[in-house]
Order: C-alpha cells, then sequence, then structure tokens
C-alpha cells in the first residue's frame, strides 16, 4: 500500500500522450474496476467515520482527513450491491471530482496499471441507462469495469441545471436558416454530463451532436468536413478529457492538426481540475478549459466562444 501511496501524484506526465494509469480496486465481489490515478488524491486505510443526521444513504459518513471533512461514499451500495462491512478494515480512495473532494469507501485496494487509452473500451452494447459504467478494460485476462463516478455522484447530491437570466440575456439570436454555425459537438463519456451539457448548449439556442468518446467525435467531425465546409455549420467543440479510445487531450491535438478542422474552437470541459490542465490546455492548442459542471460559467463560455467565431 505505501508503494500506491508513494507514487499517485506522480504520473501526470502519461497525460496527452492518449495514456493514463489505473489504480484497481475490488469492492465485495471479486469484480475489478479502476479509476484514473489523475483524479485520486490519497489512499488510505478507512478511518474512523462519523455518523450525522440527514446523509444520503449511500454515504456511509464523513472522515476528517488532514483538516478537511469529507464525505464517505459506499461505492459497492451506490452501484447496487451489498454494503460494505468492516470499514476500519478496508480502505477509502480520496478524490477531486466536479470541484469537490469526496472519499470512495472500497473492499480492497490493489495495484497501479499503466495503460493506453485505445484499450480503454465503452461499454458492452446492451447494458441499459441504468448500470454505472463508463468504460471496461481488460488487465491480466480479467475484465475490469471503470464506473460512471459523475453519475454516481448526481445522484446523492444532483448540480443545478439551471441558466440564471443573467447569462441567458447575453445569448445571440440564432437564426433557423442563417448563416452563422448553428450546431456544437459534444463529446464525452458520461451519460449525465452529455444530458448537462446537451441541456446547456440547447437552452442558449444551439443544436448539438453528441459523440461517446474522442474516438466518436473525431469520426463525426472528419464525416462532416468530407460534407462541406465544417464552418459553416459547426461552431464550437466541447469535450470531456477522461474517455475511452481517445481522451480530450489527444481529440483536441488531432483536431488541430487536421487542415479541414483546425481552426475548429475546442472547449475542454472536465471534472478533472487544477492548474496542470490549464498548462495542457495551451499544450494541445485548445481554446479554453472549464471544470465541470457549472451551467452559468459553460454557458457564458459557449456564448463567448461563438461570438468569438462570428466576429
Amino acid at each position: 500500500m505505501s508503494g500506491i501511496l508513494d507514487t499517485v501524484n506522480q504520473r501526470t506526465q502519461l497525460v496527452g500522450q492518449n495514456r493514463l494509469e489505473l489504480l484497481t480496486f475490488r469492492l465485495m465481489r471479486r469484480q475489478r474496476y479502476g479509476i484514473n490515478v489523475f483524479k485520486v488524491k490519497e489512499v488510505l486505510q478507512c478511518p474512523k467515520l462519523t455518523s450525522m443526521p440527514n446523509l444520503h444513504p449511500l454515504v456511509k459518513g464523513v472522515a476528517h482527513i488532514r483538516g478537511q471533512t469529507v464525505s464517505v461514499i459506499d461505492m459497492s451500495l451506490a452501484t447496487g450491491g451489498l454494503p460494505i462491512n468492516d470499514p476500519e478494515n478496508r480502505f477509502i480512495i480520496i478524490s477531486e471530482f466536479n470541484r469537490s473532494t469526496q472519499g470512495f469507501l472500497v473492499g480492497s485496494v490493489e495495484r497501479i496499471v499503466n495503460m493506453h487509452w485505445e484499450a480503454i473500451l465503452p461499454p458492452p452494447e446492451g447494458t441499459g441507462s441504468s448500470n454505472y459504467l463508463t468504460a471496461v478494460t481488460e488487465i491480466d485476462g480479467e475484465l475490469v469495469e471503470i464506473l460512471d463516478v459523475e453519475k454516481i455522484l448526481n445522484e446523492i447530491s444532483p448540480v443545478n441545471e439551471e441558466i440564471s437570466e443573467e447569462v441567458l440575456s447575453q445569448k445571440p439570436v440564432v437564426e433557423e436558416g442563417g448563416s452563422a454555425p448553428n450546431v456544437v459537438l459534444v463529446a464525452d463519456d458520461s451519460s449525465v454530463a452529455r444530458r448537462q451539457v446537451k441541456r446547456a448548449v440547447e437552452t442558449i439556442g444551439y443544436d448539438v451532436i453528441l459523440a461517446h468518446d474522442g474516438r466518436d467525435a473525431l469520426n463525426k467531425l472528419q464525416e462532416m468536413a468530407a460534407e462541406g465546409d465544417i464552418y459553416d455549420r459547426l461552431a464550437l467543440v466541447i469535450s470531456d478529457i477522461e474517455m475511452p479510445e481517445m481522451d480530450g487531450y489527444t481529440l483536441t491535438t488531432e483536431i488541430k492538426k487536421d487542415a479541414n478542422l483546425k481552426d475548429l474552437h475546442v472547449v475542454l470541459h472536465s471534472s478533472l481540475s487544477g492548474v496542470f490542465n490549464e498548462a495542457m490546455v495551451q499544450r494541445v492548442g485548445a481554446d479554453a478549459f472549464i471544470p465541470k459542471f457549472d451551467p452559468d460559467e459553460l454557458s457564458a463560455a459557449v456564448i463567448q466562444a461563438v461570438k468569438g467565431v462570428e466576429s
């Protein structure tokens, strides 16, 4: 375990090379799961948990860690399994998602595995919208499931998806059949995130094309470019960073080196936050980075980007 703790914060050099490292863990069953190390702040044996009134049923309790009060979510219970027993002999993964820090109570933590995003695949067809998978991969001949943490967190504490009147008052007038581009392509592997972004963009008057990952997004963009000048239709691209097969950094790089796509405005929109991402935005040539998910901030960025494209 000390090896994991010593190396979790030393893995960011892989980002931008379409590579990642997964921290693998188990809940109460044999099934293995994975989480991107870049989202992991710390792994530690579960400390004493304090129960508080009105906690969500999926929250095991709160822990006081390094001066911060952190909600600890029972990941087995959150994904439809049995609650994790004997928590004092289990582990919590402290992680940052969507501008907040939380702990995920897991049965056991195994090891860190260096992977290529192309080996991370979308969930099999037919798994349905009720599942908590965002991707799957294979390690040592065994299926590893990557959970849609954003979906779990949204069920525990739904985010406000309403756009303020102040922002709505700034939206441009989108005329049907007009000459200005009126379509936004949104790439995200989380069904919750796709729905949130789609709603925000449509509320300010734009049509949305959805892509499930970076590879899907690039294929759609190249198909659009093959049909004619893409700048006549597409206002901008909003992309997640962590996605199966091709991450958002690699997608941006591919867009910027394609002669037919290179002038597209690309906004990276991710639950991965921090100064490091700002540096990566510049490195790959993206035009902006917005942490998930604030409907006003996202909508205002889209409005400003569109105004810049049209000017």
